[in-house]
């Protein structure tokens, strides 16, 4: 059995790789996350419970082996509350918890200086194709795809206030399952929950949008503080 001042030296070794806080204080969210994504910088959406529908957001920075904090806001989630993602369906206005990438942002207006990310200007024949019998499913069609209905789709322009700014979220993005969801952002608020996207202030997403820095391979992870959709299971 080793001495205890080696047992300590090993207990404080792993709590500096875990980014535990000095003094012995609980580590930071993403040190207790199984997944960040693999970047330095992660965004954290967290919700009390599966049916709140407001909770804050954090963005977080890598650096040494500590996960620091860059910011936060309150944050407004779907007006019937967060689901596990790999089981939600399409038209039930509920967040979709889980570990996704950020494939770029867009706007109405102009992106804020000092953006990096790529940033796709929002134009009048700009739309989100929700349409799940089309072929560009969950997909920016400018214009508008023949086989995209535009009942079933968002008219990007029409959101004046939330997509003033807003970032793609990856949640059935890459592999596009019908009638699972579809134009999942992180966007400016609007008058009150979502319909299934997080929002937060127009004020924190310029900030966001300056901080994220593409390099760095930033992730969202949306969930609760516990169970079944706890935020630390992603």
């Amino acid at each position: 059995m080793g001495s205890p001042a080696v047992a300590t030296a090993l207990v404080s070794a792993s709590l500096l790789v875990l980014g535990a806080a000095p003094g012995g204080g609980q580590p930071p969210l993403p040190a207790r996350m199984a997944d960040t994504g693999g970047g330095t910088q992660l965004i954290t959406a967290v919700a009390a419970k599966a049916s709140a529908t407001s909770g804050t957001v954090t963005w977080w920075e890598l650096g040494n082996g500590r996960w620091v904090k860059a910011g936060s806001a309150a944050a407004r989630f779907g007006a019937n509350g967060l689901v596990e993602g790999a089981s939600r369906k399409q038209g039930t206005h509920t967040t979709p918890a889980g570990l996704y990438e950020l494939p770029y942002a867009f706007g109405i207006k102009a992106a804020p200086s000092g953006t990096t990310y790529t940033y796709r200007p929002v134009r009048e024949r700009s739309w989100w194709c929700q349409d799940k019998d089309s072929r560009v499913y969950n997909r920016w069609s400018e214009p508008r795809a023949k086989d995209c209905r535009a009942a079933e789709s968002e008219h990007l322009i029409a959101y004046e206030k939330q997509y003033a700014y807003a970032m793609v979220i990856g949640f059935n993005y890459a592999k596009p399952v019908r009638g699972r969801g579809a134009g999942i952002f992180l966007h400016v608020n609007g008058s009150g929950a979502t319909a299934g996207c997080v929002s937060v202030s127009a004020d924190a997403m310029r900030r966001i949008l300056k901080w994220a820095d593409p390099g760095q391979q930033p992730h969202i992870a949306i969930g609760t503080t516990g169970g079944r959709t706890a935020i630390t299971r992603y």
